[in-house]
């Protein structure tokens, strides 16, 4: 028990990192010349790392032969979520400072605003409902298929990502390859079939955002 809560602090400690990481660079004025484009994009793209890393756990522990990992995937969803509010908060607060008429012109102007929007909306309802009150609530039936939002907001991640750059698409065609890798894997192993009947286990907080 000892071992597998100081493993769970490991992991959270990894999580703040890329905040800690970022505001070192804010205390030493290293954000570039533009710092709300930086942050946004910094963010952002630890928001998409996040929900990847988060479908890699069931790959990884079935190659590993590590069930234990399952127990990580809900933190590491809940990172991803932090992040993306982090990415939001950036482009609400710092960049537009809450000036609501340039925000709604941005959005039917931008597509890539609304898809990234719409990305985030799902991670909030996969993070709310990520408690073991949540799967008593819904039942596990429709917890499991509420839950695949996750491989609808990786999707809308990397669209959105994608849209945004102007030029260097490189870095959303990566994580778009390794979205549709991820993705593949879950449909041959038959994770988008019908969800199981049976009820997950509810006696504690359950391990994962995302199915």
């Amino acid at each position: 028990m000892v071992k597998r809560r100081a493993s769970k602090v490991f992991v959270f400690v990894l999580g703040l990192a890329p905040l800690v990481a970022l505001l070192w660079r804010a205390y030493h004025d290293r954000l570039t010349a533009n710092p709300i484009e930086y942050i946004t994009h910094y963010t952002g793209d630890w928001t998409l790392r996040f929900i990847i890393f988060t479908l890699f756990i069931t790959p990884l522990r079935k190659v590993l032969g590590q069930p234990g990992l399952i127990r990580y995937r809900r933190m590491i969803g809940l990172f991803a979520f932090f992040y993306a509010c982090l990415h939001f908060l950036t482009y609400l607060v710092i960049d537009k400072f809450f000036d609501w008429k340039e925000i709604l012109t941005d959005i039917g102007k931008r597509t890539y605003i609304t898809v990234g929007f719409t990305g985030f909306v799902m991670l909030a309802a996969l993070a709310v409902t990520s408690t073991a009150g949540w799967i008593r609530r819904l039942g596990g039936k429709r917890w499991q298929l509420l839950h695949r939002l996750i491989y609808l907001a990786v999707v809308a991640g990397v669209v959105h990502y994608y849209w945004s750059v102007k030029s260097d698409v490189r870095q959303p065609v990566f994580y778009g390859v390794l979205a549709a890798l991820l993705l593949a894997y879950r449909w041959k192993i038959g994770t988008f079939a019908r969800p199981r009947v049976s009820t997950p286990v509810v006696s504690r907080a359950p391990e994962t955002v995302a199915r």
